[in-house]
């Protein structure tokens, strides 16, 4: 059975140096490329894919093999740089992580930062084996730097201020990395590599200490990946993206993890629609160096990609396709299997309630870990979505009465304009981050803050159904809050309760009731107050002259109907009959 290259994550926080580091690995590649003969170089440099970069063995044999002290043992290693944080949770499939080694990015002055933690914490859950690059050693002051030289030799060079300011720096990340559970060392007295992480000085801009850190990758692949790199005939591929080129139509950028892809092979593919198969009419690579991001026109047609490796598919596809999903052949005899497999990939597996939050993400990966998360917090989850907020989601959100569910998570995506302006109107929370912890750090705060507004509106079991009208002629701010003068026309409102029209539409929620110039909690039957509603627009949803009720939870209907209290009768039989036509058993 044939072996693929090791596939090699990026990953650390911004402008700790992430894509620097691959330019320079690059840039070695190409030096070592000039300096081999005419076969050698024949044989294969470094490849530049679909957001990764293809180092072969002969390479790093040359730029290592002095280090490491022994050869490498596979075809060579495929990095993958990840631009965007959360790249890595995309860059997950079904059963595990799609990286079997990782590089973390760790800028040596500031140490470790929340994209930083949040990528070893995903590191260790996925049980991913990763060395830190401690970037950024030409800003210790008064290291002497040298172009490419090893670290081992470097550090020898250095007068004893510089190695104590080196020393510093270094013990703070192990004391930052001991703080989230883990050991670690510089990498020349590490003997535990299976246990203690391995720390590698470096410079991205000099080069020095890349020697090092390549050998150390070398040496984890050796040591943790033996007999888990044989690939089969069959061609399986994580998405990455899926978008709309010119000239080429809809395309996948993916990485091919398993087996072999050929340009005119039927392939089924994950899309928020279900299943898809299609033909590969087209397989493309940037041309030379250059990087996906920044290839424009200079792309190369090409009928074969194996195991591991970047590319981008052009093919006949309609539907959303799921990145985090995976593409697999279709052999002639298994398109039933294969469609399932593919199904599974693309499948949204999280526990959801009657009750909870709607969370999105962009891709499979990101909305699990987002779900972990939270079911560690003991948020419930009631839907789940791939993509951007649409204005179908904050309508779905809109129904939850709970105002601790009336809320959408976003991690690493982002909600439409219409969702946006839809979300106001229905006072329906956004919370957004690319950082997990801090979209967790987020949404426990905003719950919070909610809980204590429904603690301090308890008076809750003691509020009444009501109906008011819109005075017209006292629209005194139309919006942010929206401030109005009305008449209460039967029983009494508070502070805190929520205003809804008779068809049971969300108006928004009291804010402030305001007689002349004294401020109120409630107002009765007969009374006429002006009033503050947050996510109210007059003229958007609600208007002058509009009759609205004062809602009540079921809990609190269901207690007025026990104890029998008459205040605001009239109102509480109108809000019952609402709520009964759309859920027969409510506050029976």
């Amino acid at each position: 059975m044939a072996q693929r290259q090791p596939i090699v994550a990026v990953l650390g926080h911004v402008d700790h140096g992430k894509t620097s580091l691959l330019d320079h690995i690059r840039s070695l590649g190409e030096r070592t490329m000039r300096q081999a003969s005419v076969a050698a170089r024949e044989s294969g440099g470094i490849t530049q894919h679909i957001g990764a970069t293809e180092v072969p063995a002969s390479i790093l044999n040359t730029i290592c093999g002095d280090l490491v002290g022994e050869r490498f043992k596979t075809s060579g290693l495929l990095f993958i740089d990840t631009p965007g944080h959360h790249s890595f949770h995309t860059l997950r499939r079904r059963g595990g992580a799609l990286a079997d080694i990782a590089v973390v990015v760790v800028d040596i002055m500031e140490g470790m930062r929340p994209q930083t933690e949040d990528s070893i914490r995903t590191l260790m859950e996925e049980k991913t084996p990763f060395v830190v690059a401690l970037n950024k050693l030409d800003r210790i002051h008064g290291w002497e730097s040298e172009v490419n030289r090893s670290f081992a030799e470097g550090i020898t060079h250095q007068n004893e201020l510089v190695n104590t300011l080196l020393h510093e720096q270094m013990m703070k990340f192990i004391g930052e990395i001991a703080s989230i559970g883990l050991n670690a060392e510089l990498y020349t007295t590490n003997r535990e590599v299976r246990s203690t992480v391995s720390i590698v000085p470096c410079s991205a801009q000099t080069g020095e200490g890349i020697a090092d850190l390549l050998a150390i990758v070398v040496g984890l692949s050796n040591t943790f990946l033996s007999g888990r790199l044989e690939t089969e005939e069959k061609g399986r591929a994580t998405i990455l993206e899926g978008k709309d080129v010119r000239g080429l139509g809809r395309v996948i950028d993916a990485i091919v993890f398993d087996g072999t892809f050929n340009k005119g092979d039927t392939i089924a593919i994950p899309t928020t629609s279900g299943v898809r198969t299609s033909t590969v009419r087209a397989m493309l690579r940037p041309r030379g160096m250059s990087e996906m991001r920044d290839a424009g026109d200079r792309w190369d047609d090409i009928d074969c990609v194996q195991a591991a490796g970047g590319i981008r598919i052009s093919c006949h596809i309609e539907g959303d396709i799921i990145p985090g999903g995976t593409i697999i052949t279709i052999g002639e005899s298994d398109e039933k299997e294969i469609i399932e497999e593919v199904g599974m990939s693309g499948s949204i597996d999280i526990e959801t309630r009657h009750e909870g939050m709607m969370i999105k993400s962009d891709s499979i990966g990101g909305l699990e870990a987002l779900s972990m998360e939270l079911a560690s917090a003991d948020v419930n989850i009631a839907a789940a979505g791939i993509g951007p907020i649409v204005r179908k989601d904050v309508r779905k959100v809109a129904a939850m009465e709970n105002p601790l569910d009336r809320c959408i998570a976003c991690f690493s995506t982002t909600a439409l304009d219409e969702a946006r302006k839809e979300a106001e109107i229905e006072d329906i929370e956004i919370i957004e981050a690319d950082v997990i912890y801090h979209l967790i750090d987020a949404i426990e705060n905003w719950r919070e803050k909610v809980g204590e507004a429904i603690e301090a509106a308890q008076p809750s079991l003691t509020m009444r159904p009501a109906r008011l009208l819109i005075l017209p002629n006292h629209v005194f701010r139309r919006s942010q809050p929206a401030v109005v003068g009305v008449r209460v026309l039967d029983g009494m409102i508070s502070i805190g309760q929520t205003l809804v029209h008779r068809d049971g539409r969300r108006v928004g929620a009291l804010r402030s009731i305001r007689s002349g110039e004294e401020e109120k909690t409630q107002a009765h039957q007969g009374d006429e107050v002006a009033i503050a509603i947050d996510a109210g627009v007059v003229g958007r949803n609600f208007d002058e002259e509009d009759t609205l009720l004062g809602d009540l939870t079921e809990e609190q209907a269901r207690l007025l109907i026990q104890t029998g209290n008459n205040v605001g009768e009239d109102s509480l039989e109108e809000l019952l009959r609402l709520k009964r036509s759309k859920k027969h058993f409510w506050a029976r």
